[in-house]
C-alpha cells in the first residue's frame, strides 16, 4: 500500500476579540497544538456587539500575542464565516465555551452554518477552569473603572486601556 499524506487540517477560530483575552489565548494555544494551522477570523462588524477597539487594532493585539504560534495566522473576516472557511480552507470552525450560555448561542450558529456548509465541522473547546469567568465584556468594564486587568489581556491591551482610562490600579 502507498503511503499517503495526511491531508493538511485548517481551523478557523472566529471572534470579535475586543479585546482579546488571556482565555482567548488559552484556546488559540490549545488549537494550535491540534491543527496543523490556525486561522482566527476577527470580526470586522458584530451584529450582537459594540466594539472598543476598530478591527485593525483587534488584528494587531491578536498578531502580537500570537506571534510565538508558526501556524496561527490572523485575518479580517468582513462576510459569513462559511464563506471564510472555503476561502482559507478550513475544514473546522472551533469555538471556546466558557458556559452553557455561550453553547446555547453557538449551538444555533453552528446548525446555521450547516445549513450553509455542511461540509463545515464545529468543534467546542471549553475554556480552562481557571479562565471560565472571563469576559471581553467584564474586562472592558473593569478597566473603564480602574481595575486591575493584567493578568486578565496580555501586556499590549493593558498598555492601550491605560492610554484609554489612565493609570490601571495593579
Amino acid at each position: 500500500m502507498l503511503w499517503e499524506a495526511k491531508p493538511v487540517s485548517v481551523a478557523l477560530c472566529p471572534g470579535t476579540y475586543d479585546p482579546v483575552t488571556i482565555g482567548h489565548l488559552d484556546v488559540i494555544t490549545r488549537v494550535a497544538h491540534t491543527f496543523d494551522e490556525v486561522v482566527v477570523a476577527v470580526v470586522a462588524d458584530s451584529f450582537r456587539k459594540t466594539v472598543l477597539f476598530g478591527s485593525d487594532e483587534r488584528i494587531g493585539f491578536l498578531q502580537a500575542s500570537t506571534q510565538h504560534l508558526s501556524n496561527v495566522r490572523v485575518v479580517l473576516m468582513k462576510g459569513l464565516v462559511v464563506e471564510l472557511a472555503r476561502e482559507v480552507g478550513a475544514n473546522v470552525l472551533v469555538k471556546g465555551l466558557r458556559a452553557f450560555t455561550d453553547f446555547e448561542y453557538e449551538s444555533q450558529m453552528a446548525q446555521l452554518n450547516r445549513k450553509l456548509a455542511p461540509e463545515l465541522e464545529t468543534m467546542y473547546l471549553m475554556a480552562s477552569p481557571e479562565y471560565s469567568y472571563l469576559s471581553s465584556s467584564g474586562v472592558k468594564e473593569l478597566a473603564k473603572y480602574g481595575g486591575c486587568v493584567d493578568d486578565l489581556v496580555p501586556s499590549i491591551v493593558v498598555a492601550r486601556f491605560s492610554q484609554l482610562y489612565g493609570s490601571v490600579e495593579a
